[in-house]
């Protein structure tokens, strides 16, 4: 048995079961994918990042001895974020492997693998995992891994200085809650640069999983504290390899990963959104893009919404998940500046860009919030409900007088869509959303109102519902 699991997220699992070996094995199943699909030279550069866990430095020492062993050459782009890595890899025109385990415990780690024109998709994974061979007695990786190559997070810093001119924030107070993150002295400088007096709260040598969609209490606690305590207008952080962002408002209060994305979108000047059905409808209610495109959830659905949209002709695109990552399908124009697409989640991109909406407005971050169609959300999950179970109770949702009948007790049905499982909008537009997980044997529910409390008991309804159903 083993924890390790692969998907078009990349490989992850225990440290314990991540060994040299492991590693060395998906490398070179990448490596070999993409010299067959991609005509990648064998004697190619491949990139290497990681991020600031206790094992990925060792674990990215063996990715980067595979890459040696056949034949390609190992460029050792350091600690940095993901997004940096993607970047510098399609600029160039090469494949990359980040080591890094997101938002999971330090006990935990990953690869996330990169083609020389971005993600991996599913047709990627089955063709890594068709020529994957596991050899557990494979030569470990070395001891000394190559010096660092600093292109890749400077050309990612001169991006983000980009994004706000100088002085942009003069006057603003901004704590940057760094903890492990790989990004936290990034935030730091390009903050700096844009006139920010930055405040730099609570680093750590140790890793903390910092989820920006699952805050820990002691994260809700210190974002009130430090904001009061230092007089912040805003607070910023992203997880841990820099590919979510987390932003709170002058009263220390967290904004929603969608509420980002729309507000990036927004500042981006983008005239076609792509978010999975799990972001609120404040997106479509209003009324600041001419279309939105509704995907599965994962970034893979979401650049596939973004090829999409500039197929049917649209010039800005932005894509963006409920998490608040933010993927750039087109190029951006910031006064002059030319922002490249980056068709990857970034979390400098939607910190730079909201305070820089509230910067050219003269709003606070919450009165920018105030502004936006009033909704609000909750989500909930029933554990250990496996794909036999939850694809039954999803299909029998899809009849539309069982639909009718399992959803009478809370409303009539305005509209309803299977795009990522039974998504119900009712008469009153409050919304009701039912998914089984990707990753996990859970089935999922989304609620969404135009209260809080409201949303709240919809969210309790539909669990309650479920678990009777099941």
């Amino acid at each position: 048995m083993s924890s390790l699991k692969f998907g078009t997220s990349g490989l992850r699992g225990l440290v314990t079961d991540l060994t040299d070996s492991v590693c060395m094995a998906y490398t070179r199943a990448f490596l070999q994918h993409m010299q067959g699909t991609f005509g990648t030279a064998t004697d190619a550069t491949v990139l290497v990042g990681y991020d600031l866990r206790s094992s990925s430095r060792r674990i990215a020492g063996a990715c980067m001895a595979a890459i040696t062993d056949t034949g390609m050459k190992a460029e050792n782009c350091g600690p940095l974020p993901t997004p940096a890595l993607a970047l510098r890899a399609m600029r160039v025109g090469v494949p990359a492997i980040m080591v890094t385990g997101s938002h999971i415990p330090d006990d935990r780690n990953g690869l996330k693998f990169y083609r020389p024109d971005g993600e991996i998709d599913k047709a990627d994974e089955a063709g890594i995992l068709a020529v994957l061979d596991v050899d557990q007695t494979a030569t470990p990786g070395p001891a000394d891994i190559p010096a660092i190559s600093p292109e890749a997070l400077q050309n990612y810093m001169a991006r983000g200085r980009a994004i706000l001119r100088k002085g942009t924030l003069a006057g603003k107070r901004i704590g940057v809650y760094q903890h492990s993150s790989v990004a936290r002295d990034v935030l730091v400088d390009l903050l700096a640069n844009a006139g920010a007096t930055v405040v730099a709260i609570g680093r750590s040598d140790v890793f903390i999983p910092v989820d920006t969609e699952a805050l820990r209490p002691e994260d809700v606690d210190l974002a009130a504290a430090a904001t009061k305590e230092n007089s912040l207008d805003a607070l910023v952080s992203t997880d841990g390899d820099a590919d979510r962002p987390l932003i709170a408002d002058e009263h220390g209060n967290f904004l929603r990963g969608d509420s980002v994305g729309l507000l990036t979108a927004h500042f981006l000047g983008a005239d076609a959104v792509v978010t999975p059905v799990t972001s609120n409808t404040a997106i479509e209610l209003c009324g600041l893009f001419k279309r939105v495109y509704r995907t599965k959830v994962g970034s893979p659905y979401v650049i596939e919404g973004m090829q999409r949209a500039l197929k049917d002709g649209y010039h800005s695109v932005v894509g963006f998940e409920a998490n608040g990552g933010v993927l750039l399908g087109s190029p951006a124009d910031l006064d002059g500046y030319r922002l490249d697409a980056l068709p990857t989640r970034d979390a400098v991109l939607p910190v730079m860009s909201v305070l820089g909406m509230a910067a050219r407005t003269g709003s606070t971050i919450s009165q920018l919030l105030a502004v936006l169609p009033s909704r609000f959300t909750r989500s909930g999950r029933l554990e250990h409900v496996p794909a036999t179970a939850s694809g039954p109770f999803l299909q029998g949702l899809l009849d539309g007088e069982a639909r009718e009948r399992f959803f009478a007790e809370v409303g009539t049905i305005r509209e309803n869509d299977s795009i990522d499982g039974v998504r119900v909008v009712l008469a009153s537009g409050e919304v009701i959303h039912f998914r089984a997980s990707g990753n996990a044997p859970e089935l999922r529910c989304y609620a969404e109102a135009s209260s809080d409390v409201r949303a709240e008991e919809l969210l309790a309804w539909g669990l309650r519902i479920a678990v009777t159903a099941l």
